[in-house]
């Protein structure tokens, strides 16, 4: 059950200091940028903390920026970045938390209200006890469907098995970070990012806060199928050599399968007679040896996109403009 806070209830002073920042990267959340405005603004207020809210606009097709830009200048605690164009939630978030200067703490969370603002005081708590990432596992979600929920399960399944992190099933980008967790973050340049594996794979000390997603109130998901499987391909390649060496064993497994099989087939057309004719032979050579190379190079490819893409070190994202106060100017 989520914690519940009264203002006058008494709490350790930060041990780090600095406000805490929140950051919502929002992409086509318009209708419900309000009620999160007001979950958030309930929550913060109840704590002992300064508090400012960065929404970063991913490149939003709906009035979105026109609500963050309300926003903004009705509570100056909140501010907007606008994106040129939609980059992805990887790089929305990699900006809110660059730009959350100054933050004791960063608590990432999305804008539909399925990474509930009522469990932020549960995470304050455990950052106070001296933790320096607070992460969420997602015990589950009103509204995933079984493609979801069962890709889900297969894309924790090869992380945890095949590359080097400790990515628990369901842990999810809601998740508090201390500031030291944020300047080391800001070191990492790679452009085919995941998020939440970058925070894993830094180690420093960790918990886990489990909840229940709701459904979604407003909208619809942004993620569809098929940005969560480049999602889970890019994730799976930046942090697993898995694949390059698969190539190597499959290929070695069809050269054990091939060799015995073309001298069987020279046996049995020497003693046997099979009359096996030299097309045949060539046929299945030539059909396991296309397969050896075309796998290797599928895999091999994954792997250079990522260098061509670290080599041609374009900017991570580019902000088109901005809405609030930052460091005193509008």
């Amino acid at each position: 059950m989520p914690m519940t806070h009264d203002a006058a209830t008494s709490r350790p002073a930060c041990r780090r200091g600095g406000k805490i920042s929140l950051v919502v990267p929002v992409y086509n959340e318009s209708k419900g940028l309000c009620a999160l405005r007001d979950a958030l603004v309930a929550v913060m207020d109840a704590l002992p903390y300064e508090w400012d809210c960065i929404l970063v606009d991913d490149g939003s097709r709906d009035d979105s920026w026109a609500v963050i830009e309300s926003l903004s200048a009705a509570d100056p605690r909140f501010k907007g970045l606008l994106f040129s164009r939609n980059f992805g939630k990887e790089m929305a978030l990699t900006a809110g938390v660059e730009a959350a200067v100054g933050a004791g703490a960063v608590i990432c969370l999305d804008a539909d209200l399925q990474h509930p603002p009522e469990i932020i005081p549960e995470l304050v708590a455990k950052w106070e006890e001296g933790y320096d990432i607070v992460a969420t596992i997602r015990e589950k979600v009103a509204d995933y469907s079984l493609v979801k929920k069962l890709g889900s399960k297969g894309f924790y399944w090869f992380m945890r098995r095949f590359t080097d992190l400790d990515l628990p099933p369901n842990s999810t980008d809601f998740r508090l970070l201390d500031s030291k967790v944020v300047e080391t973050l800001s070191q990492f340049t790679e452009g085919s990012r995941m998020f939440r594996g970058i925070i894993d794979w830094m180690g420093y000390k960790k918990t886990y806060i489990s909840f229940c997603a709701p459904a979604r109130s407003q909208g619809e998901p942004a993620y569809s199928v098929k940005k969560l499987f480049n999602l889970a391909i890019n994730s799976f390649t930046s942090f697993s050599l898995v694949p390059l060496r698969l190539a190597g064993y499959l290929g070695l497994g069809i050269m054990a399968v091939t060799m015995p099989l073309l001298c069987l087939m020279v046996l049995a057309n020497w003693f046997v007679g099979a009359n096996i004719t030299p097309i045949a032979f060539f046929t299945v050579f030539n059909t396991l040896l296309i397969g050896i190379v075309l796998c290797a190079l599928g895999m091999m490819s994954l792997y250079i996109g990522h260098i061509h893409t670290e080599v041609v070190n374009r900017p991570l994202y580019i902000v088109r403009c901005r809405a609030g106060s930052w460091d005193g100017q509008a």
